[in-house]
This record gives C-alpha cells, sequence and structure tokens, in this order.
C-alpha cells in the first residue's frame, strides 16, 4: 500500500481527494469515486500502486499519438478504476472493476473491507516503477504509456515510474480522458512528453450523462497540457445521435482550433459495446463530414479512426498538401518527413521526433 499524492485531512478522520475535479470528501474506511483510493482512518491510500492489470508492446499509433515518434513502440500499463463511468466504455472490464464487481462496494463511500483485505481484493500483477523501466527498456520501446483504464487514478505509480524513465531515456505518454486537477496537470508535465486526451462530447448535459462527470474541466486540462509544453492529440469518438451532429463537431474543432491549429484531432468510429448496444456503428461518411469541418475549422492535422484504409489516416503537408506519412490502421507504410519538414516544400511539421529513419 502507498500513501495518495493530493488530498487533505478533513474532520472526523475524513479526507478530501484532490487528485481530480471530483474532489472526494471520502469518510473513513470508504472509497472515491474512482474505486481505487482508500481512506483508512484519515490517511489516503493508492490501492493500486503496484497493481497492474494489463500491460503491452503497443504501436505509439495505437494510442493514438500520429504526431509523436512515429513507427515506434511504447510500453503500455494499466491497473483497474477510473474516475468516470462511460455507458461505452471499451475496456470496461478493468476501467469499471470496482463499479461492476459484486463484492465490492459500488458506490463511492461505500464502506470498504479493512485495508489488508483490500490489498488481497485488488486484481493485478506486483510490479515496481523499477520492473515497469526495466521491461520497457528490454522491450525496446522508446516509450512508456500509461493507458487502458485512466492513468490519473494510478497517478503514484505512473508519477514514480515515469521519473525513472526519463532518467533512462524513455519518453512519457498519457492517454487520458483530461479530468485531473490542475495542480496533478501540473507535477504530470514535468515528466510527461505526450497525452492523447479524448474529448467526449461538447454538450455538457450530454458529457455528464455519458461520462458522470462535467466537460469544463477537460478542457482546462487540454488547455493546461498545451501550455505546459506537452504534445497533446486529442480522440472524439463519434457516436450516432449523441456526438454528431454538426454542431458538436464544429464546436470540437473550433476549440481545439483556439488552442492550437497544430493539435492532431482523431475522429474515431464507434461500434456498440458495454452499456451502449442500442447504437449502430458509425458510417464512415460521418467520419469524412466531421474531417471536413475540422479541417474547414483551421486544423491542420485530423484523422479518422478505426476503419483502416478509408484514405484519411495520412499526415499531409498543410501547406503543399504532399503525402508525407502514410498509414494503414496502426502501421506506417512510408515516412517521408526529415528533420521536422515536407521535403517538398520546407514547411515546418508540427511533432515530436517525426522525422523517417529515427
Amino acid at each position: 500500500m502507498r500513501e495518495a499524492a493530493f488530498y487533505e485531512k478533513l474532520a472526523a478522520d475524513h479526507v478530501r481527494c484532490r487528485l481530480c475535479p471530483h474532489e472526494c470528501d471520502i469518510a473513513a474506511h470508504h472509497h472515491g469515486v474512482c474505486g481505487v483510493r482508500y481512506n483508512a482512518a484519515g490517511t489516503l491510500y493508492t490501492l493500486v500502486y503496484d497493481k497492474v492489470i494489463s500491460h503491452a508492446v503497443d504501436p505509439i499509433e495505437k494510442k493514438p499519438l500520429f504526431h509523436f515518434q512515429p513507427g515506434s513502440t511504447s510500453y503500455s500499463i494499466a491497473t483497474v478504476g477510473c474516475n468516470m463511468r462511460c455507458l461505452h466504455c471499451q475496456n470496461w472490464e478493468i476501467s469499471q472493476w470496482s463499479k461492476e464487481m459484486k463484492h465490492w462496494p459500488a458506490a463511492p463511500n461505500a464502506m470498504c473491507p479493512d485495508l489488508a483485505s483490500l490489498d488481497h481484493a485488488v486484481p493485478g500483477e506486483p510490479v515496481s516503477p523499477e520492473k515497469i523501466v526495466a521491461v520497457a527498456q528490454h522491450s525496446r520501446t522508446r516509450s512508456i504509456s500509461y493507458t487502458y483504464s485512466e492513468p490519473t487514478i494510478f497517478f503514484e505509480l505512473a508519477y514514480d515510474t515515469a521519473v525513472l524513465a526519463r532518467q533512462a531515456g524513455l519518453k512519457n505518454v498519457f492517454v487520458t480522458n483530461g479530468y485531473t486537477s490542475p495542480a496533478a496537470v501540473r507535477q504530470l508535465a514535468g515528466v510527461l512528453d505526450a497525452a492523447n486526451v479524448d474529448l467526449k462530447f461538447w454538450n455538457d448535459n450530454t458529457h455528464r450523462h455519458i461520462t458522470g462527470a462535467p466537460l469544463a474541466p477537460v478542457l482546462d486540462s487540454i488547455r493546461l497540457y498545451h501550455e505546459l509544453g506537452v504534445w497533446i492529440e486529442v480522440t472524439t469518438l463519434v457516436i450516432p445521435g449523441l456526438n454528431d451532429a454538426d454542431t458538436d463537431l464544429r464546436g470540437i474543432a473550433g476549440f481545439l482550433q483556439s488552442v492550437s491549429p497544430d493539435i492532431p484531432w482523431h475522429i474515431s468510429a464507434f461500434h456498440p459495446t458495454y452499456k451502449m448496444k442500442d447504437r449502430p456503428r458509425t458510417p464512415a461518411t460521418t467520419l469524412h463530414r466531421a474531417r471536413q469541418l475540422g479541417l474547414e475549422a483551421g486544423l491542420r492535422y485530423v484523422y479518422e479512426g478505426n476503419v483502416p484504409g478509408q484514405g484519411n489516416e495520412t499526415t499531409y503537408c498543410p501547406a503543399c498538401r504532399k503525402a508525407l506519412i502514410e498509414r494503414y490502421g496502426f502501421m506506417v507504410l512510408r515516412n517521408l518527413v526529415r528533420a521536422g519538414r515536407c521535403p517538398n516544400c520546407g514547411t515546418a511539421i508540427a511533432g515530436v521526433e517525426l522525422s523517417g529513419g529515427q
């Protein structure tokens, strides 16, 4: 067990968790919204500091990051838990573990077993930050990605690992819902190199209904990550009838353009899953329209996801429109970028270590 970061002690053995904007007031022997931060008699603990539930070597394009070390691989890790409850979560078995397991108190602030029992109950492989970095090095990856579930809720493990990764010459990547407190974002920015943030919905009511959280803190995180120099890409899963209207897509595109026209926007096709099996798959025509709206809003790099082979996974020079990085799904077929520039017209291409052959 590890004492949690970002909390304050209150009266009567309550604690206030400050890791994310929920700011849970947690009574003694209870847990917060994420299900993996537990108040033991006035001290807040993370239950997942050494409980990695999933790990794999992935193409960096799977995150998805298209302008960050393209063609490289990333060692990816996750724990159980999440601070949202998205009804369409594709990794719900691990992200919603505390909400779906019948033996676990389902509601935030529900009475939990004692700390020792919790340590045995939380699933995951015991592993240290040192071990994670060693495996990443052995796997010859160029980065470590904190992903699959929400990395904010395993902040302590992610941060300690990221510090060691930096020392070992590895990059660090967050794949996140962006529902993170500004203080935590600022600390993470010191060790993070890139983040892909899910901007799920533009309508706040829809965002609250589907994710269990308001929209504004996510927008604030995107702005803050960019301001602090972390390379940002944004993903929107386009769901028929929920966020596929032109007003929603223009709203997201306009917001991103206001932060930086160089932010790549990944618009991905939805498939029915978890508690949203009543919605149809997203037609490719919807993604084509969304991409066009993004380009019209002034974004320089807009990509379509989950529809490999449709032709809009390629990075084009924003000036001369030459095809520079050609992809099929998560595979880079050809990379013509040299010294971060278009070889045809010399325009700088936004990103991190883009040049082919690196």
